[in-house]
């Protein structure tokens, strides 16, 4: 587990822009079920969250059409909560950060660190505007 100072910063990255940060399993499972789309951040320390993963999704709020709701949680800090976020994302494997989208508790899109690594912000962002065109 991250110490919480440490990992500060990065939370609100996401949550100065209207992230709502979930810590536990309830909060994940009502999130994503919740009628709607729910995008889903899997937050990270790597590099790749910094530079790609959160301005990308920022970014990709800059859209006419956009998620319901928009949440995060934390790899390596809430286990509790990843793990079930991960749960909703199988068959895809674990990995951070990553992003999905779900429609009315079905996951339509996602994104895994593969999708995000060396990747720019903005191609990320039109990824998730691609989604969101399609899907809200």
């Amino acid at each position: 587990m991250y110490p919480a100072e440490l990992v500060k910063p990065m939370r609100e990255h996401l949550t100065a822009v209207g992230f709502e940060e979930l810590h536990t399993s309830t909060e994940v499972e009502n999130a994503i079920k919740k009628e709607g789309t729910t995008l889903v951040v899997v937050n990270s320390v790597c590099g790749c969250a910094a530079a790609n993963a959160r301005p990308g999704a920022i970014q990709s709020l800059d859209n006419t059409k956009k998620p319901d709701n928009i949440v995060t949680v934390f790899a390596g800090v809430d286990k509790e909560a990843v793990d079930t976020a991960r749960g909703y994302m199988v068959p895809f494997p674990p990995s951070s950060p990553s992003m999905a989208l779900f429609k009315d508790g079905e996951l339509v899109h996602m994104l895994e660190r593969h999708h995000i690594e060396g990747r720019p912000a903005e191609l990320i962002a039109d990824n998730l505007r691609e989604a969101y065109n399609e899907f809200c």
